[in-house]
């Protein structure tokens, strides 16, 4: 009986040996990452910006996506000429991200049902008033004035509008030209002398006529009547990568927010860059043009009430231009 007792006893520690070695590797385990056995996702992201300031902040992402930078491989870029390109190229479906503006992106998520989500405001106002001459030093001075000026039917109208109704300015004309190029033409020439652009147009119809100077800065008007920003683009992300590779979209909304800032503390390198990738086609001019770009990186809750206030103008100016209902929290997308 003793030496069953023994056999008995060495049988138990034994046991208890082994589940202690298996309560120890499971507690090893569980201290490992969650995804370190999972694979990695490779799913390549095809992304969108459109030239000037909305895909400025973009420029350093891009350096880094070419052979050898420590994006290569992870992320397609192509930049577009035009907001009905990446209109056209989010509403086939062939785009998981884009840099736009910001009234587009309503109406591109109205368009899709629901497919396409804000992430990001990256673009805050970039409209000035030039002008050949110096009758032009307030908002007041517009009174009776001919003022040219480019994007109507989208936001700059819309900004324009809100502030001169603001401002009780009845009695300005307004004749809008279909394209920005066009208008600095007649700036440059002198057949305009007062015109609202867009930078990095400004800055382009500065060189070239030195009768020129900036008369109004139009963010700083809105900011006068106005408790909230004066937005111009976004970051629109597809519902479709946000279920299916949100680590992926997440990673490169990192990436992207810190090309933002690289673009922003260094103009010098970055305007390289954002001349080298085909969103401003000389360096000179997105050096000069890029502390009037206003180019940032606002997210979550500070992005949907900067958004909600700025959505509610363009509504109430005509509810077409946001896609015609007013945004609600579905349109957004926090990480």
């Amino acid at each position: 009986m003793l030496k069953e007792s023994k056999k008995n006893s060495t049988i138990r520690r034994i046991a208890l040996a082994l589940l202690a070695v298996i309560i120890a590797a499971a507690m090893l385990a569980s201290c490992q990452p969650a995804n370190s056995t999972e694979p990695e996702d490779d799913y390549v992201l095809k992304v969108g910006a459109l030239s000037g300031p909305t895909g400025m902040g973009m420029a350093k992402l891009i350096s880094d996506t070419k052979e050898g930078g420590k994006s290569a491989g992870k992320y397609e870029i192509t930049i577009y000429s035009s907001p009905d390109e990446i209109r056209a190229a989010l509403i086939s479906g062939t785009l998981d991200v884009a840099a736009l503006p910001v009234n587009l992106a309503a109406v591109i998520n109205t368009k899709t049902e629901g497919k396409y989500k804000v992430a990001a405001v990256n673009t805050l106002g970039v409209l000035y008033v030039l002008e050949a001459g110096n009758t032009i030093n307030s908002i007041a001075d517009l009174a009776g004035k001919k003022l040219y000026a480019t994007g109507q039917a989208s936001t700059p109208e819309y900004i324009l509008n809100y502030i001169l109704e603001k401002n009780g300015l009845d009695n300005v004309e307004v004749e809008y030209k279909t394209e920005h190029s066009e208008l600095a033409a007649l700036l440059i020439s002198g057949q305009a002398t007062l015109g609202m652009l867009p930078e990095p147009m400004v800055t382009n119809a500065l060189s070239k006529n030195e009768n020129l100077r900036i008369a109004l800065n139009l963010t700083e008007e809105w900011k006068k009547v106005s408790d909230g920003e004066a937005v111009q683009g976004c970051i629109s992300v597809s519902t479709d990568v946000i279920s299916s590779h949100k680590a992926v979209l997440d990673s490169f909304l990192d990436e992207y927010k810190a090309s933002v800032e690289f673009v922003n503390a260094n103009p010098d390198e970055a305007s390289k860059m954002i001349a080298d990738a085909g969103i401003v086609a000389a360096e000179a001019v997105a050096r000069k043009a890029l502390p009037n770009c206003n180019i940032v990186y606002i997210d979550g809750n500070e992005m949907v009430s900067i958004l909600t206030e700025f959505y509610g103008v363009l509504y109430a100016a005509n509810p077409a231009s946001v896609g015609g209902k007013m945004p609600d929290s579905e349109l957004y997308y926090k990480k």
